[in-house]
């Protein structure tokens, strides 16, 4: 259709246009134009996502920082928080409840300490997981940047600090009489297969907080009720041996006592490979490439809709 007007009297006619008669999303083919905030498809989001890898790094290392800014020990609590814990279980379970069957105090110390540091890894990994969305709204809506960005640097804020832990744990196995072996360097392969695990159980958690933020309340009861079950205080075969066999394989084959044992094993001695389950460096990596997988791509369903209320 074409338009008509006046110039002096003479009437001018405007020749019809291609795009008359286009509806909107036939304009944005033709033109190639995106609808904003459209979910990418998976392999451009993946390399959005390393293009960001600097911002990842700085950001964990930022909320690192920020996280005891407030105490006058600083990152000390950082060692210390963990280090308390294992203490309060050891009188717990390691001398009231005698949970150490089976181990010399030697053995069943850094067991135990091991046992949380690890734990505590994926536990912090979780919950902050749950509230990397929900938890940073002003960044998300005011920013464009890959959502994944969040929950996964918040799984290396917790790598980090695991990092300053392990010195702890390091110096109490050797003041249990474990000293530095070439089994020590499996720790390194180990945690790289537990931060993967964490960072797609964070994606999958960051997700579903992100619509349900009374989770982060629900939360700790579920890790604690995980915490119970993955043998941290006692070892799973000792303490079930008059139970039936299937309970302490579906106990000792559950991921944290997965990544607990191996960096057990690595570490500790007095702790060796009959206390694994089978195949246990297979269903490690079996874990992490499962739940990482799953976790990245369910989160990247919903990129779209994150932060629209």
């Amino acid at each position: 259709m074409s338009d008509t007007t006046h110039d002096g009297g003479l009437a001018l006619s405007t020749p019809p246009s291609a795009d008359d008669g286009l509806s909107a999303s036939q304009l944005a083919a033709k033109y190639g134009l995106d609808v904003s905030g459209a979910r990418p498809g998976l392999f451009a989001y993946i390399r959005q996502l390393w293009g960001r890898r600097h911002f990842i790094l700085a950001f964990s290392r930022a909320k690192l920082t920020a996280q005891y800014s407030q105490a006058k020990l600083g990152q000390v609590w950082q060692v210390v928080t963990p280090l308390l814990n294992a203490m309060v279980y050891f009188l717990i379970f390691g001398l009231i409840l005698n949970t150490k069957r089976g181990m010399t105090q030697d053995v069943f110390i850094p067991f135990l300490v091991t046992g949380v540091f690890v734990f505590t890894f994926t536990q912090s990994s979780v919950m902050a997981g749950v509230k990397s969305i929900s938890g940073n709204l002003g960044l998300v809506r005011a920013l464009h940047f890959p959502r994944a960005s969040l929950p996964i640097s918040f799984s290396l804020q917790q790598l980090q600090q695991l990092l300053f832990s392990m010195i702890v744990l390091l110096a109490v196995a050797m003041g249990f009489g474990s000293y530095p072996a070439l089994s020590w360097l499996l720790v390194i392969p180990a945690l790289a297969m537990q931060f993967v695990f964490n960072s797609g159980l964070a994606l999958i958690m960051a997700r579903m907080g992100s619509k349900t933020p009374d989770l982060a309340q629900l939360m700790p009861f579920i890790m604690r009720t995980w915490m119970y079950a993955s043998g941290v205080m006692f070892s799973i075969p000792v303490m079930l041996a008059d139970k039936p066999q299937w309970i302490a394989n579906v106990l000792q084959y559950n991921p944290v006592a997965i990544y607990m044992d191996l960096i057990r094993f690595a570490l500790i001695d007095g702790y060796g490979s009959e206390n694994l389950p089978s195949h246990v460096w297979a269903v490690a990596l079996a874990w992490a490439l499962v739940v990482g997988a799953v976790g990245f791509v369910y989160f990247w369903k919903a990129e779209e809709r994150y932060g629209r209320g």
